[in-house]
């Protein structure tokens, strides 16, 4: 049998809530899914690359929208050898300076030294309401991942 989470991560990378915040986070998560076989937060060491799992379709140049599956392994490697720490590179499709993390991921992914999930939910995700409210509580923009494993 497979397993799905919804995963939230912070915009910002290098973003960490507090301890209280990440606690009352996996509070209200687990009210927003009841179901959840669980809920928890994890804190990184270093920063991540936190992505679809089986859902992965593929990834675009945010500038110019071109395939950019050709190149981003050998960034990704190039920036996983310094820790995440610079996630810039320059697009060979159009030589644009382009983040990693600001790519067009077709299903989304994100950087990030901190995750909040929720496995086997039985939801397809946040109302936008709800992810307000979540972003507020933990003090940060989030991004929704739907993992699939």
């Amino acid at each position: 049998m497979s397993d799905n989470w919804l995963q939230y991560v912070p915009k910002d990378p290098t973003f960490r809530p507090t301890s209280a915040a990440a606690k009352s986070g996996e509070f209200l998560l687990s009210s927003f899914f009841p179901e959840a076989e669980s809920v928890d937060s994890n804190f990184e060491e270093k920063v991540s690359f936190f992505h679809a799992g089986e859902n992965w379709c593929g990834v675009q140049c945010s500038t110019c929208g071109a395939d950019a599956e050709p190149w981003w392994d050998e960034a990704m490697e190039q920036a996983s050898e310094a820790e995440f720490n610079n996630l810039q590179c320059v697009a060979p499709c159009c030589g644009a300076s382009v983040s990693l993390n600001g790519l067009r991921y077709l299903w989304p992914a994100a950087f990030g030294s901190y995750v909040l999930e929720a496995m086997n939910p039985n939801s397809k995700g946040l109302s936008p309401g709800q992810l307000n409210q979540l972003q507020e509580v933990l003090g940060c923009e989030l991004v929704e991942i739907p993992v699939h494993l």
